[in-house]
């Protein structure tokens, strides 16, 4: 989403940004007005731990999306990036859905503009698409079902081998289930910051510095580090990984979040973050996740505000493919 987008949309709702009294108890705070308002935490796997530890449910993107599908509470605040609480808008559109900063955008879905991608699609007119959930809520009214790096070859796997199929807009993912469904879809030409970060030479030095340590990836990194990878998965598939391997040391490609986690389900083992191609930054962190805080919390559970809308027909048409996702993945 665009600044002067955001800008008009936070003028529209009034928003409301003013200092925080230093001495008020966040937590406490947060947790009353959860309670009054009838409202659910949902926190990603990559936002920072105070964060992940207020929440009602922490997961990846695909365990967020479908909490946000069984939810009865009346507003949900996604404390995420923009994709996941549109996700969670489109799966409940009576609802509220609160985002900390409507400025937490994806990388990865800025990759994938809905015009350029539907040029692209029409070239492909006999291919089914695929979307990965990190794209925009028009990317998926272009999309026959949704995926997430946890069910990706599950629902790839759904359609008949001979079905031709589109990937987008994750190449790194749609080339790692490729691989391991011999399937060949075409792949939208999009990427994450993130986990395209990394370098193959520095996580060689650091595996040979701790030659006792494990090396797990997430798919959405490039070809070169996850033939490195002892384990390859989605973050709940790493964070279960770790929590059954005998291991007591790992070397960690994803955005570095997931380590809180993993830290609290195994606090006998050490978690080293993979290191970055930039040699002033020792991991990679989404600096869109980031932006998330205790004090926006605070702020947007109190006013209920930024809210995420959006419109009725893109809603209607973004559902079918997200439905379809949570029905084969059941």
């Amino acid at each position: 989403m665009e600044q002067l987008q955001i800008d008009k949309m936070l003028e529209e709702q009034g928003f409301i940004d003013e200092p925080i009294d230093p001495k008020l108890k966040l937590v406490e705070e947060i947790n009353r007005l959860k309670k009054e308002k009838n409202a659910v935490i949902l926190s990603h796997f990559y936002v920072e731990g105070d964060l992940q530890d207020i929440a009602d449910y922490v997961g990846d993107s695909l365990g967020l999306a479908q909490a946000a599908s069984n939810t009865e509470a009346e507003m949900i605040i996604f404390v995420g990036v923009h994709f996941m609480a549109e996700t969670a808008k489109i799966i409940n559109p009576s609802k509220k859905v609160i985002l900390p900063d409507l400025k937490a955008g994806c990388s990865l879905a800025e990759s994938a503009p809905a015009d350029k991608f539907a040029e692209f699609k029409a070239k492909y007119p006999d291919h089914k698409v695929i979307t990965y959930i990190n794209a925009s809520a028009a990317l998926k009214t272009m999309s026959d079902v949704v995926c997430t790096s946890a069910n990706a070859k599950q629902i790839v796997e759904s359609f008949p081998k001979e079905q031709k199929l589109i990937f987008a807009p994750d190449k790194n993912l749609g080339n790692y289930i490729n691989s391991i469904t011999g399937r060949e879809m075409v792949l939208w030409d999009g990427a994450c910051m993130v986990h395209e970060q990394y370098s193959v030479e520095k996580i060689i030095d650091l595996m040979d510095q701790h030659p006792d340590a494990e090396f797990i990836a997430h798919p959405e990194c490039e070809k070169p580090v996850l033939l490195l990878a002892k384990h390859i998965g989605s973050t709940t598939s790493l964070l279960n990984y770790v929590q059954k391997s005998r291991s007591k040391k790992f070397i960690v490609a994803t955005e570095s979040g997931i380590l809180h986690q993993m830290t609290k389900a195994c606090p006998g083992k050490i978690f080293i973050p993979a290191p970055s191609a930039d040699s002033t930054c020792a991991c990679n962190d989404c600096s869109y996740m980031k932006l998330n805080s205790l004090q926006k919390l605070y702020t947007c559970i109190k006013y209920g505000q930024p809210e995420v809308t959006l419109p009725n027909d893109v809603i209607e048409k973004a559902k079918v493919p997200i439905l379809r996702m949570l029905e084969i993945s059941k």
